[in-house]
């Protein structure tokens, strides 16, 4: 017994001397929903039938309604008032009684009807089916010293500026960030998007020549702050390898070589600016990316491909108690069909983070829980689950996008907007990809939304809302007098608690 008690005694005594290595305060915050939706059709095309043969081809898509949910923790590890470690992980993002997900495999997942995409969630570092359980976004160190403020590890990555064009993507970075120059900083990113190194999870990789083989970026901000408003400019440059040093493959039933040793080299400006005048918030933000695309490594037969994608944002709202009203512009360029030595769209967007509607580029609500809204194809489809490129899916490409709103706040607790949006492509996809036959029309359509949010406490909220698409004829795909396209609308109830 006295050993017991001496042991015992020692180990206090480790623990008081030890004391200031387990004085580590902890903040903890978090977000919770659960939604429920009611989305009356699931794609906006008519029933397509066979010619003058009654068979349908491609039948309308059904309306579904289900609840879902979402749990968002985020704890900061505070060791000293410099130093931090900031973690935040996702769990339960399902549908309630829903079916799961099937564990990622490779680099690409099936989804079924829409193609391929990544199988990481859009806001997350972990895959859907992951997410379905729990996983874990970010985990960096957070340092404050006395040149400058350090981060390492996994953060988010792609957000600058206003919300327009930000995806909240986590992602491997180095971050510094200079201290206050007067009103002025300066902050330096190195970000690893995608890496194809030999390791024990990438063996495939170990008789390739992949060591280069990596997707980078580094970014460089000024940023100028007052005191009602802040301005910058963030130029990021791409550096992304991952399909360069891959052997050229035979075409399929030839023996020559198919061309796709290239790099993508090119350099994004994105200046911004946020700023309050008297009753009016305004909001400002342009993206322009120009370089190579696509640039071959000599002695392939692959004709480079040039890229200069224009994005531009600018909205405001001015508040008159208890109403305010708001405008938004938002333009992201599209591909022209008829330059295939240049890409003018397709790589920059309206950004996850912005859902400017309720059904029209709404990442979150619609493309992330439901799917692409699809019409018909650039040509008339053979086969259920085989609709194309006339949709649209997440964040706002191709596009001109108008939007007017109206709220009103008549109370401290209760907030009800009514907003009037209209969109039409920047460019009209072709027919087979065959210059000169062209979508018979640009227009995404007109959207009236109206949202109601109430605050039951500081924390808990409720918002309701309904979203009436009136679809336009881009829809349609090639007007050959036999494509119809219905309207659609949206039913949504959220509860949402924040900490």
């Amino acid at each position: 017994m006295k050993k017991f008690w001496l042991i015992l005694l020692s180990l206090g005594l480790v623990m008081a001397f030890s004391a200031s290595a387990f004085a580590v305060d902890v903040k903890v915050s978090g977000e919770y929903y659960a939604a429920g939706m009611y989305l009356n059709k699931t794609s906006v095309h008519d029933a397509y039938n066979a010619g003058s043969i009654s068979v349908v081809i491609v039948p309308e898509g059904p309306s579904t309604a289900f609840f879902y949910q979402r749990l968002r923790i985020g704890t900061d590890f505070i060791i000293s008032p410099c130093l931090k470690l900031v973690t935040r992980f996702d769990a339960l993002e399902r549908v309630w009684g829903g079916a799961r997900s099937a564990p990622a495999s490779g680099t690409l997942s099936p989804v079924s009807g829409s193609g391929y995409y990544s199988p990481l969630a859009i806001d997350s570092a972990g895959t859907t089916a992951e997410n379905e359980n729990i996983a874990f976004d970010l985990a960096y160190i957070d340092y404050v010293s006395p040149i400058g403020t350090f981060d390492v590890g996994y953060m988010i990555v792609s957000t600058t500026g206003t919300v327009f064009s930000n995806n909240s993507t986590p992602g491997g970075r180095l971050k510094y960030t200079s201290n206050p120059l007067g009103a002025f900083t300066i902050s330096a990113d190195i970000t690893k998007v995608a890496d194809n190194s030999y390791s024990a999870v990438n063996s495939s990789t170990y008789f390739a020549n992949v060591t280069n083989a990596d997707n980078n970026q580094y970014g460089l901000t000024g940023e100028y702050k007052w005191n009602d408003g802040r301005a910058g400019m963030k130029i990021t440059y791409y550096d992304y390898a991952s399909t360069e040093p891959q052997p050229p493959a035979p075409l399929p039933g030839t023996t020559t070589a198919a061309s796709y040793n290239y790099a993508g080299k090119y350099t994004l400006f994105n200046p911004y600016a946020i700023a309050k005048i008297g009753p009016v918030n305004l909001q400002a933000e342009a993206n322009y990316l120009v370089g190579k695309y696509k640039s071959y490594d000599s002695g392939i037969s692959g004709k480079d491909v040039s890229i200069s994608n224009l994005s531009a944002f600018l909205d405001a709202t001015a508040t008159f108690a208890p109403i305010y009203v708001g405008g938004t512009f938002a333009y992201v360029s599209g591909d022209d069909p008829g330059t295939t030595d240049k890409q003018e769209g397709g790589t920059l967007t309206g950004g996850w983070d912005w859902n400017p509607c309720l059904l029209l580029f709404s990442t979150y609500d619609v493309t992330k829980w439901v799917g692409p809204v699809y019409g018909y194809n650039a040509i008339a489809p053979t086969a259920p689950g085989k609709p194309g490129t006339s949709m649209v899916d997440g964040p706002m490409t191709n596009a001109w996008f108008l939007q007017g709103r109206v709220g009103v706040k008549p109370t401290p607790q209760f907030d009800a907007v009514l907003s009037v949006s209209y969109a039409f492509a920047d460019q009209k996809p072709t027919k087979d990809g065959k210059p000169g036959v062209t979508f018979s029309n640009g227009t995404y359509g007109t959207e009236v939304d109206l949202t109601g949010t109430y605050k039951i406490t500081n924390n808990l909220s409720y918002m309701m809302g309904i979203g009436y698409l009136f679809t336009g004829d881009y829809f349609k795909g090639i007007d050959d007098g036999t494509h119809k396209v219905n309207d659609d609308y949206l039913l949504i109830n959220k509860l949402t608690l924040n900490f």
